[in-house]
């Protein structure tokens, strides 16, 4: 194929679109494929915790890749005219003893006092300890999507079909989520499903909350999206009862009883080997952009800046977040 011919990205998820908005930066000639349904992106909740899990560590090379992300977002929705990054303090809530003791135990490592919060709040009934966070805050997904997806058409480079062939198109970039991980892309996957309730209750909104097994964000005017599950046999984006009632009581433990469901919402989380994303060439010559998981909005704006400076001007990552083309299972 002929050097000169644009490149062409499959989805306009997270992947798809943080790396359009780098070619257009750049003057890569490209156009973007997309149906328009969105995927995970469409229902994440664009959650930026700078310390996460049961361990209490911080996310896989934090301090690289959070504040190029927040630069990002918050200057994309300057240019968009809408506000797409929302920074709120984090209460990370302990349900038990031993939760907190591990807790407890690294609030004074280097790593974790860089993201605490010099606030302090007497922990809720029910838990047994807390800490805040900085650093932490979300972005509206949904809005992103459907901003950069008007911006992209007005643009003339968006298509709104499905990709049928791929092997023909060797200056393609699959950036299709977990659509293309379930349709075998990249070999083994461990993609999820996950729920997520918007419910309308009467609480302070000044903080995002995570303890009993989920996560509550303020979104304003009394709303608040509640999460989530994880289901690794039944991938589809239906919501189910047994998830309204998984997340309910999330709901009632991090907030009250009182609320009433709004909205329901399902998606599958792209997630590969060690839960990292993955950049990278295939065997049949195309390039990938997937696996970002359910930490796609810390990771997304640089991993594909690094992408975008392999393709264009041949700086490939010396890191261990890249495809081995010899092993598309790596």
């Amino acid at each position: 194929m002929n050097r000169t011919e644009p490149w062409l990205i499959v989805g306009q998820g997270l992947a798809g679109t943080c790396l359009a908005l780098e070619f257009i930066e750049r003057g890569v000639s490209f156009r973007i494929v997309d149906t328009g349904h969105g995927g995970s992106t469409r229902v994440a909740a664009g959650l930026i915790n700078p310390i996460t899990g049961k361990n209490f560590e911080p996310s896989w090379l934090i301090e690289d890749f959070h504040p190029q992300a927040i630069a990002f977002f918050e200057a994309l929705g300057s240019k968009l005219g809408e506000k797409l990054w929302n920074p709120l303090p984090i209460i990370r809530l302990a349900s038990s003893q031993k939760e907190w003791s591990k807790i407890s135990s690294k609030l004074d490592l280097p790593q974790s006092r860089r993201w605490l919060h010099p606030e302090q709040l007497p922990t809720p009934i029910g838990f047994h300890g807390s800490v805040i966070l900085k650093g932490s805050g979300w972005v509206d997904t949904s809005r992103f999507l459907a901003l950069t997806r008007k911006y992209f058409d007005q643009l003339g480079i968006l298509e709104t079909r499905r990709h049928k062939h791929k092997s023909q198109e060797l200056r393609t970039i699959f950036c299709e989520g977990a659509l293309g991980l379930v349709e075998n892309q990249l070999g083994n996957h461990r993609c999820a499903k996950g729920e997520i309730l918007t419910v309308r209750a009467n609480w302070p909104e000044t903080h995002i909350r995570i303890g009993a097994g989920g996560w509550l964000i303020p979104i304003g005017r009394n709303l608040f999206r509640a999460g989530s599950t994880y289901e690794w046999n039944h991938l589809d984006e239906k919501p189910t009862n047994t998830g309204t009632e998984r997340i309910s009581g999330i709901v009632q433990k991090l907030g009250g009883t009182l609320f009433e469901i709004i909205d329901h919402v399902a998606g599958i989380r792209p997630i590969l080997r060690r839960s990292q994303p993955l950049i990278g060439k295939t065997q049949s010559g195309n390039w990938v952009f997937n696996g970002l998981g359910s930490k796609g909005t810390l990771y997304a704006p640089r991993m594909a800046e690094m992408l975008a400076d392999w393709i264009s001007d041949g700086k490939k990552p010396n890191v261990d977040f890249i495809l081995n083309s010899d092993n598309p299972e790596s």
